[in-house]
């Protein structure tokens, strides 16, 4: 299934197809439709950039415990 935005659409609500495309990315990352990664390549940016415009939207990163212990098991394994 393709989804088309128009021309026409994208005037009317006053944005660029690059901005609809990050709009859109930082949304579903948001709400966990998308990882960072897909979101960031759906909205055609590098890591950084996107962060920066999750930043703009006040959109955090997604970091909870289980990141942390598997961060920390990464640490320990490295140290050996």
């Amino acid at each position: 299934m393709g989804v088309q935005v128009t021309t026409d659409f994208l005037k009317t609500i006053g944005m660029s197809e690059s901005e609809f495309l990050i709009e859109m990315a930082v949304h579903f990352y948001d709400i966990g439709k998308m990882s960072m990664g897909q979101a960031r390549n759906f909205a055609n940016l590098d890591q950084i950039s996107f962060q920066k415009e999750m930043a703009k939207r006040d959109v955090l990163i997604k970091y909870d415990v289980e990141d942390l212990e598997a961060d920390l098991r990464t640490l320990e394994l490295m140290d050996e």
